[in-house]
């Protein structure tokens, strides 16, 4: 709908004047839905403009877990987010400077996110702590408060001390540090630095948690570079008292783009009511990304209260766990979780893993015979399921964005629905 542009080429593309006069907004919302808050739109930057909304693919390492940089590309992926944390622990932040940054670094000419080692203060603390290791929803158990054993971090108003899980040395990141760490790494987008609270923590530490993490984003825009585009992350876990104060001033500071980070809820209705008022509280201009959510339905409900972007390891993962995603028209539906395990064929058949499908993977092999890699502990198997999913939910995200311009993005969510 909206081609890729990539950056001109040609001398009249490099003279001041010539750029001044094709200079875009980093985002412009291009139409809403008249019926919800579904909007597309279009961010610009270096490496290319995005169509939104669009899922952002994590690759944690710099890399997306068993494919190749050509086979991310085959993939319709727009936009890769690496890890500001593991990355600096290896290969470190000034390899990959050295190396042009991040997308060249990957050989591959994408736009790139970097997060700001926010949400492992929560993975290598709390989560550690209460045994988490996500934080979408509330697990079985109350809500704790301060954590004090088995936590790989030390979190203080000068910033997060981590103990390195790979050996154990120490770490020290502030607002400033991950700010040059990510300048470092050389991402179009960067986060700022924030504290993601556990589900379990109760209403005291979690407030204690938002108002500094408010105190670090000013930190973090007196500290970037001037160069990246930069999210402010809105905390405040469960708590709508909370997370309206952190909302308001979040997006009321000089950042690109705003994101919601954090629990939202015991449940998806909870996580829908939470991002609702969260965005009825946020102004139009600037882009609204959602971290670590992005199931199938999490994606309908996201975009039509005015989500632009989103990002999860779900398809990937569940890749990994010989589980691939299915159409509609393959029997896919919200019961089923749009999604089959590979094991679960029994029957010989040249059939692929969904007719319903035009990725590579679909087109060139059956069914049958990716079970049998996935049975005989090939890793081909889990590297064709991977590029299936991830091209099933680039597909996903380009039919939402046709059906919002079209004015049908709720017949869409209706047929997929089931």
């Amino acid at each position: 709908m909206f081609p890729s542009q990539g950056k001109g080429r040609g001398f009249e593309s490099h003279h001041p004047l010539r750029f001044m006069l094709i200079k875009k907004n980093f985002f412009t919302v291009l139409k809403t839905d008249k019926k919800t808050n579904a909007r597309i739109g279009r961010l610009s930057t270096d490496h290319g403009d995005i169509n939104t909304p669009f899922f952002a693919v994590v690759g944690t390492n710099a890399t997306v877990k068993t494919l190749s940089s050509q086979e991310i590309l085959e993939t319709n992926t727009q936009l890769i987010l690496a890890n500001t944390y593991h990355l600096h622990l290896r290969p470190n932040e000034k390899v990959v400077k050295e190396l042009n940054g991040l997308a060249e670094f990957m050989n591959l000419n994408l736009p790139t996110m970097t997060d700001s080692g926010g949400f492992q203060a929560m993975s290598l603390g709390a989560g550690r702590e209460h045994s988490i290791g996500k934080i979408g929803f509330f697990p079985k158990g109350k809500r704790m408060n301060e954590i004090e054993k088995k936590s790989l971090v030390k979190i203080t108003e000068k910033g997060i001390e981590f103990c390195s899980h790979i050996d154990g040395s120490k770490h020290f990141f502030s607002p400033e540090i991950s700010m040059q760490i990510q300048s470092d790494l050389g991402a179009d987008i960067i986060f700022a630095f924030d504290e993601c609270t556990s589900p379990l923590h109760d209403y005291n530490y979690t407030k204690k948690s938002m108002e500094r993490t408010n105190r670090w984003a000013a930190r973090t825009l007196a500290s970037y570079n001037k160069k990246q585009k930069i999210y402010g992350i809105i905390q405040g876990g469960v708590f709508k008292d909370l997370r309206l104060k952190s909302t308001k001033y979040i997006d009321s500071i000089c950042f690109d783009g705003i994101a919601i980070g954090g629990a939202l809820g015991e449940t998806k209705t909870s996580k829908n009511e939470i991002t609702e008022y969260i965005i009825k509280n946020l102004s139009d201009e600037k882009p609204r990304h959602m971290l670590g959510i992005g199931d199938v339905d999490d994606i309908f409900e996201a975009v039509e209260r005015g989500i632009d972007s989103l990002d999860c390891v779900w398809f990937t993962r569940l890749g990994r766990r010989n589980m691939y995603f299915i159409y509609p028209k393959d029997g896919g539906n919200f019961i089923n979780r749009w999604r089959k395990n590979i094991r679960s064929i029994k029957s010989i058949s040249k059939k692929p893993l969904s007719d319903s499908c035009s990725c590579k993977v679909c087109k060139t092999y059956t069914a049958t015979y990716i079970r049998h890699l996935v049975i005989a502990n090939e890793l081909l198997g889990i590297r064709l399921i991977t590029i299936h999913n991830l091209f099933f939910v680039n597909h996903l995200m380009e039919q939402i964005r046709k059906s919002i311009q079209e004015g049908k993005f709720l017949e869409l969510k209706s047929y997929w629905y089931g």
